[in-house]
């Protein structure tokens, strides 16, 4: 009996290191670094709340898996999280069974089938951790289920609008708004000193930070979600500007459109102070924590300067992306400013101040 415990216990530990390691690093770009540098404490319950948000990403997403089946197995999902684990069974079997079709693979297929040993890795965590990594998921799987009830399928040719800038509002709260708050809640938890301020105020800044984060991702696959019938520009929106979802797809038009970016910006970049504001909260003695809010933020500012730039917003696989050398640019100088709130102010505004010069000019050449 021993042996076979042992036994046991070696595979989820050797699961645990493939999973949050080599698999994950496969299937983030940037985030992984951000999880490297996070303090040990934190490090397992983030990574393994991204893995499983990745995993049901990958769900309501992929082509691998039958369009009317995914709605059912998030659902199956976000029961899982939250305690009805009835049918989780059924959810392994259906991503077997269309795995099992499949001839090649790819870090879809292992995230996928990844997802079993994930959720056993989950009931291992501290009962804190779990209960936190389980509303985090359980929250953003309401953002995918949202896209698949709100959205036509992504071959129907339709193309469905969010109605209001509230719509939008509450969407990036439940694919990233929430995740600031999960964030806050795993420092607190491990790490009480970190944050200075009052913990009401630094909390809405987290949830302000994510929702930066979510607003950029918005602006940079406009163009690509167009073209599976997603406009998360909100109708009301387009409409003040004679546009609607069907004008948005053609480049020509991205030029009248560029009144709805400068609204869109304009609110990013607001948020963006707000996520400069939470990250200087963070002792300037927990540098690991510093730098894992700054990398995202750097990259969400240089990501939104790329999209102001572009005369082709609206045009997909247009270079909205930091390339490598730009993203290693960032680690190295925030490596060097990290320790002292003045030099991160100024930085953090060098970068920000292209993007102000253009929302004024855009301003200045509406009038």
């Amino acid at each position: 009996m021993s042996d076979l415990l042992f036994d046991s216990q070696l595979n989820v530990a050797t699961e645990r290191i493939f999973l949050l390691g080599p698999l994950l690093k496969s299937v983030s770009r940037s985030f992984y670094l951000t999880l490297c540098v996070l303090p040990t404490k934190m490090r397992e319950p983030v990574a393994l709340a991204y893995l499983l948000a990745r995993a049901a990403d990958t769900i309501a997403d992929t082509p691998l898996i039958d369009h009317p089946l995914r709605p059912k197995m998030l659902s199956i999902l976000r029961a899982y999280m939250n305690g009805d684990k009835q049918n989780h069974g059924l959810l392994f079997h259906e991503i077997t069974k269309q795995l099992a079709v499949q001839e090649q693979h790819s870090d879809e297929l292992i995230l996928l089938a990844s997802l079993e040993p994930a959720l056993i890795i989950l009931q291992n965590l501290d009962a804190r951790d779990r209960e936190a990594v389980c509303t985090i998921v359980s929250m953003l799987v309401r953002g995918m289920e949202f896209d698949l009830n709100t959205f036509p399928h992504e071959n129907s040719g339709q193309i469905v609008a969010l109605s209001t800038w509230n719509e939008l509002d509450e969407y990036t709260y439940m694919v990233g708004g929430c995740v600031g708050e999960f964030w806050t809640e795993m420092i607190y938890r491990h790490l009480p000193r970190a944050l200075i301020g009052d913990s009401v105020s630094i909390l809405e800044l987290g949830v302000r930070f994510g929702r930066a984060l979510q607003l950029t991702n918005v602006l940079r696959d406009c163009a690509k979600d167009l073209r599976i019938g997603r406009c998360y520009l909100p109708s009301t929106m387009l409409k003040r500007y004679g546009l609607t979802p069907q004008d948005m797809l053609s480049a020509q038009v991205a030029g009248r459109a560029r009144p709805v970016m400068q609204e869109l910006v304009r609110h990013a970049l607001d948020q963006f102070y707000d996520a400069i504001d939470y990250t200087l909260a963070i002792r300037r003695s927990s540098l690991r924590l510093r730098l894992a809010c700054l990398w995202p933020i750097a990259i969400g500012l240089k990501t939104l300067l790329l999209l102001v730039n572009s005369v082709d917003w609206l045009t997909p696989n247009s270079a909205d992306k930091i390339r490598r050398r730009h993203i290693y640019s960032i680690i190295a100088i925030s490596i060097t400013l990290v320790g002292s709130n003045t030099l991160l102010r100024a930085w953090m505004q060098q970068l920000i101040t292209p993007i102000e010069f253009w929302l004024h000019c855009t301003a200045r050449d509406g009038d």
